[in-house]
């Protein structure tokens, strides 16, 4: 797993480093870009996903003291918060296909529906991964080690942390 996150985080690193170089080359176009973007509907989706981990924390701690129904009740509230982003996100990029903004729109839009559909796809695949281990921990009979879910948890925390620095490089900065 550490490899895997390692691996990912070399990646959005390179993509970070190559967006903010076509950014200093073409200010203006990156600035254009920012201000079409709903930078609210960002920030709620920053608190989606910062509440969603934290809700992960918490199911950590709660499988640690062997309290398996208040840890099912935190793991189902994290894996809504991962949901709600999806959903957010897709209406997100209808509104940015209505208003005329596609990966083709230049260079800003293209980083941006590159950057965050890499990340959802992220998020999808870390909200089915805490999905399986709701579905096993509602199995009281199943042996389990913590040592599976201490995984999708670092998973779903990286994924968390990436969007911490995607959100203010595409929505904030100037």
């Amino acid at each position: 797993m550490w490899v895997l996150i390692a691996g990912d985080m070399v990646i959005f690193s390179l993509l970070f480093g190559s967006f903010m170089s076509a950014r200093m080359k073409h200010p203006e176009v990156f600035e254009t870009g920012r201000h079409a973007l709903d930078f609210h509907r960002g920030g709620i989706n920053t608190l989606l996903l910062l509440t969603s981990s934290w809700c992960v924390a918490m199911t950590l701690k709660a499988l640690r003291t062997d309290r398996d129904r208040a840890a099912l009740r935190w793991l189902g509230f994290g894996i809504l918060g991962g949901v709600a982003f999806a959903v957010s996100k897709v209406l997100e990029y209808v509104a940015e296909v209505h208003s005329g903004h596609t990966p083709a729109s230049g260079d800003f839009f293209m980083y941006y529906f590159m950057m965050t559909g890499i990340h959802l796809a992220h998020v999808i695949v870390g909200t089915l991964v805490l999905s399986v281990f709701w579905f096993r921990l509602r199995r009281p009979t199943e042996q389990r080690s913590l040592a599976g879910f201490e995984s999708a948890a670092v998973f779903w925390h990286m994924v968390d942390l990436l969007w911490v620095v995607l959100f203010p490089l595409l929505y904030l900065v100037r």
